[in-house]
């Protein structure tokens, strides 16, 4: 029993700090909650109905395709130029190498909030970089350009913002598990005569394959429930076309006190990115037991 009681206090922890929300959440979203049940409680059971009229909304499944394409443009962006800086740290020189990585590891460390708050000056419409930048190069059409009032300016920027946030981790973590491949195969592959990309495609990414697997599913959680960014740059403006569906169910709750509509969002949200890694892990797995 000792090794189940060392373990004991993190699996309890765990158990209090992550499954006791999700399961309140989803009690919440099969009852009548909203502000007059917060405060005196006694929610009424309510049943499928949150859930009946949430996936009638058109406005859910509006929000729900803006987020897919939201995670799909963030998670490629981060992966790619992720593998490239993690194998471009691979070939650089000692002092190079420890440089690259002392900035990946402070952009890491930045807080988002602080993040968030830069790119907002650089691109706001006065004073702000940008602008200044491309006025000075001959692109007199930007001067004081209000780049938070077009949404999709405002999307580019929030893809810009969370792919620089993201790429570091992504690197950092690839660039580790690359050092660990031997060198004798990369020998035997340019002996064969494989160029670069034969090389990453027949012997880096096989070998690498579960860490590239792990790595994409945390950046498609990361990138789907990111609220932080996109609240404080827009609030899910200008037209909605920012919100995602972490923004949707927020705003529901606070603008509406539908506190049972905003848990079946949640609940929504979590059953759509359980389904699509359970799908895609499976399918790794699966690669990895024919290899």
């Amino acid at each position: 029993m000792w090794p189940y009681l060392l373990v004991a206090p993190t699996v309890l922890g765990a158990a209090f700090l992550l499954a006791y929300p999700l399961l309140r959440n989803l009690l919440i979203s099969v009852q009548h909650f909203g502000m007059a049940e917060l405060i005196r409680g006694g929610a009424p059971f309510a049943g499928l109905a949150n859930y009946r009229e949430l996936l009638g909304d058109g406005e859910f499944w509006r929000v729900l395709a803006r987020t897919l394409v939201w995670t799909g443009v963030n998670v490629v962006l981060i992966m790619g130029i992720g593998t490239l800086v993690a194998l471009m740290l691979q070939r650089l020189g000692r002092v190079l190498r420890l440089l690259v990585l002392s900035a990946l590891a402070l952009a890491w460390a930045t807080p988002h909030l602080a993040a968030t708050t830069v790119f907002q000056w650089l691109f706001a419409s006065r004073l702000g970089v940008v602008n200044w930048a491309l006025t000075a190069v001959g692109f007199e059409s930007y001067d004081e350009y209000a780049w938070f009032a077009d949404g999709r300016a405002t999307f580019t920027i929030l893809v810009l913002l969370v792919v620089w946030q993201s790429v570091p981790f992504v690197a950092l973590t690839l660039y580790s598990a690359l050092v660990t491949v031997p060198a004798e195969l990369y020998e035997a592959a340019r002996i064969d005569g494989a160029g670069a990309w034969r090389l990453f495609r027949s012997v880096t990414l096989p070998v690498l394959r579960g860490v590239f697997g792990l790595v994409l599913c945390l950046e498609v959680i990361w990138v789907f429930k990111c609220f932080t960014q996109i609240w404080v740059v827009s609030e899910g403006g200008p037209d909605d076309a920012t919100t995602t569906l972490p923004v949707y169910a927020y705003r529901v709750a606070q603008s509406l006190h539908r506190y049972d509509l905003q848990a079946a969002a949640s609940t929504a949200t979590v059953a759509l990115l359980a389904v699509a890694l359970f799908v895609y892990l499976r399918q790794l797995f699966r690669q990895e037991g024919e290899l």
